[in-house]
């Protein structure tokens, strides 16, 4: 399996103070190991590190904790607190972006017995509001990973909704291809994907 460089003292303690608070989420999901279960945002963030892990393996210490934060206490700002419409959808996720940056920052801020550097602070915050994506290889690193994710975690359950077609699921599909760089891409395309999940991908790259 591929595996990530070692993380500075400093930096190990901040991502298990994120961890920390991904552990207050209420919500949970099925552990991969036993009958257990672990809160919804630890099992996403850890996602996101095994995906950083096979897409950028020598991601910097910075981008790791992005990639580990980046849905940072999203349950505080849950998606029916806005119009279920699609400009609903594209205000809560800014929304959810920029309080993510915000309370990360504020976070890694709190470490006085390691205290990170504050450009440091101020990276991670960057790459968690996905700025300069286009010109950023590491965003657009922290954007192909949240891509694989939807893809190898998250696909199945959301096609399975009774809001979501075929046509919703495929159309989704394309979009998210279209964020993802030629490298994200190629990752992909070699993922182990449901029956279901590769009949949906195969028909959103044909047409």
């Amino acid at each position: 399996m591929t595996t990530l460089p070692d993380l500075p003292a400093n930096f190990a303690a901040a991502l298990k103070l994120i961890d920390d608070a991904h552990a207050e989420d209420p919500k949970t999901t099925p552990s991969a190991i036993g009958d257990s279960a672990v809160p919804n945002e630890l099992h996403y963030a850890r996602k996101m590190t095994r995906w950083l892990a096979v897409r950028c393996p020598d991601a910097s210490p910075t981008l790791q904790l992005a990639c580990r934060a980046q849905h940072f206490r999203r349950w505080e700002i849950p998606r029916d607190s806005f119009p279920m419409t699609r400009p609903g959808y594209l205000t809560w996720r800014a929304k959810q972006k920029t309080q993510a940056a915000e309370k990360i920052k504020t976070l890694l801020s709190s470490l006085s017995s390691s205290p990170l550097p504050v450009e440091d602070i101020d990276r991670v915050a960057a790459l968690v509001r996905k700025e300069n994506l286009a010109a950023d290889p590491e965003t657009q690193a922290l954007e192909d990973v949240a891509c694989l994710v939807f893809l190898d975690d998250q696909l199945d359950d959301f096609e399975k909704r009774d809001d979501v077609d075929e046509d919703k699921t495929v159309n989704i599909l394309r979009k998210t291809w279209a964020k993802m760089s030629p490298r994200g891409r190629e990752i992909a395309l070699g993922m182990k994907l449901s029956e279901r999940a590769t009949m949906l991908v195969t028909k959103a790259l044909a047409e």
